[in-house]
Parts: structure tokens; sequence; C-alpha cells
């Protein structure tokens, strides 16, 4: 069965280090659209930092951001689906991961927001391309009647890891627990990640889970690449998400993207 969708992580997956797409992956997406291949993205970012790159790509489907908790169309922004962590759960987990002394985000739709700007802010902002506001976060949730996207917590990953099993036996049940990368554990509401929302989008365009192909590199990924027809990990994931996933292609910075499609889409020698 061909491959009619393809969806692709961005940082460390579409994205080399330099947070740019490389010309041979830009060729073969287009290549793959023009054979009526649907092609989007599914990333942990929020709507706003995702945007430049599927406008650079051309993507004609809704992308999914904060790891599936939001569907939004790409050119009109308009939302065709939103999971919330509920505003007093939010208001109860920040107080809990401030209290022992972790750097938070939290995001509505659009806006990031954290209590007090630091060389982590600092680094997120330049990575993502977006604008961190500094506000209460108790006080800004609280204002929130329905609730927020994501929270991020920031660490090194020894202290995150440490921090899960805390956070599982408190939580576990409202939130989803994640890491795009070894730094960053991130919560979602506890029904949506990728592959959920990759499911939802691909039963809307009327495609099989076998026609189906998802690219990605961290944790995150997992539930696409586990969901897809054909999973693909990136060369530069680690050894328990290639293990996970029916094909290895090549690292970020050696066009891993391209190879896949250019390979199990397009039917091309590499």
């Amino acid at each position: 069965m061909s491959i009619r969708l393809v969806a692709m992580d961005l940082d460390d997956t579409l994205l080399r280090d330099d947070w740019t797409i490389s010309p041979r992956v830009v060729k073969a997406i287009q290549k793959a659209q023009a054979q009526d291949v649907k092609v989007t993205i599914a990333t942990g970012r929020m709507p706003v930092s995702t945007r430049p790159y599927a406008l650079q790509l051309g993507l004609d489907v809704p992308v999914i951001t904060y790891h599936g908790a939001m569907i939004q169309q790409v050119i009109s922004g308009e939302i065709l689906f939103r999971r919330v962590i509920p505003s007093k759960l939010a208001v109860e987990i920040i107080r809990d991961v401030l209290s022992r002394g972790f750097y938070a985000q939290v995001y509505l739709k659009d806006r990031v927001i954290t209590s007090r700007f630091n060389e982590l802010s600092e680094k997120y902002a330049r990575i993502s391309s977006v604008v961190i506001e500094e506000a209460d976060l108790v006080s800004t949730i609280s204002q929130e009647p329905e609730g927020v996207e994501k929270i991020l917590l920031m660490a090194e990953e020894a202290d995150l890891d440490r921090l899960v099993p805390v956070l599982k036996q408190g939580y576990g049940e409202k939130v989803h627990l994640t890491k795009s990368k070894p730094y960053f554990l991130e919560m979602t509401d506890t029904s949506v990640n990728k592959g959920v929302a990759l499911a939802a989008l691909a039963e809307r365009l009327g495609i099989a889970r076998e026609e189906v192909m998802a690219i990605g590199d961290s944790f995150n990924d997992l539930e696409m690449i586990s969901y897809a027809g054909v999973g693909v990990a990136m060369g530069n994931a680690r050894q328990e998400i290639q293990a996970q996933a029916n094909i290895v292609t090549a690292t970020n910075q050696e066009d891993g993207v391209a190879e896949a499609i250019e390979r199990y889409v397009l039917g091309e020698p590499v």
C-alpha cells in the first residue's frame, strides 16, 4: 500500500541543527506533494513557532502542535481541535514544580509565559523564535477560563528523570508526560499525544493507517511512530526510539527526512 500522508517532527528531524530545512528535504517534500501525498508537521512547538516552516514548505494540511493538543490550519489559523490541561489542575502542578525549584513555562494558544526570565528562557526563545512573556503563572492560569495547552519544565536530564516518578504518582492519570529533548519535560492533557492527533487527522483526510508515514527522533514521537503504517526514526534518535521504528533513516544533518521520503514514498533509489 502506498503512502498518502507523511507527518514529520520539527526539531532534530525536519530541521537541521541550525534550525533550517535543507534544500534536499524541501525538494523531496515538494515532489511528494506534487504526487498528491499529504505532508504535515507534528511538533511539540506552539503554532506561531511552527507556521513559518509550514509556509516555507507550502503545506496544505492542518499541522499538529503542542504534541497533539492543537490541530490548526496553517494559513487561516482556524483551530480544528484543542484539548487543554484544566486551569485548576495546571495551577496545582505549577505550584508543585515551582516549590521544587524547577523552571516552568505555560502555553496559552500562541502565548508562552514564565514567572521569571533566565538563561533557559533565553535559550528557548532563540530556538523557537518566540517572545516569552514574564508574569505570575498562578495568577495568569487562574484567569484562563478553560486551561493551558502545555506545561514545559527545563532542567538537567538527571533532575527531570528524578522528578518524573513524582509527577506520575501525583498527576499520572491527569496529564501526559513526555520529552521532546532530554532537558525538556512536557505535560499535556492525558488524552492527547502525537499519535492520537495523527490518527484523527488521517481519519479526517480519509487516509488509512497503513498509508501513513511518521518521522521523528524523540520520546514525544513514539506514539505517532507506533501508530503509522511506516514509523521512521531519525539516525540521530536514541536507541530506544530507533528500536520502536520500522525504519531508521539518516540523521537530521544528513537529510534523513529526504532519504525516507525519496525511498519509501517516491520510490527513488538513494
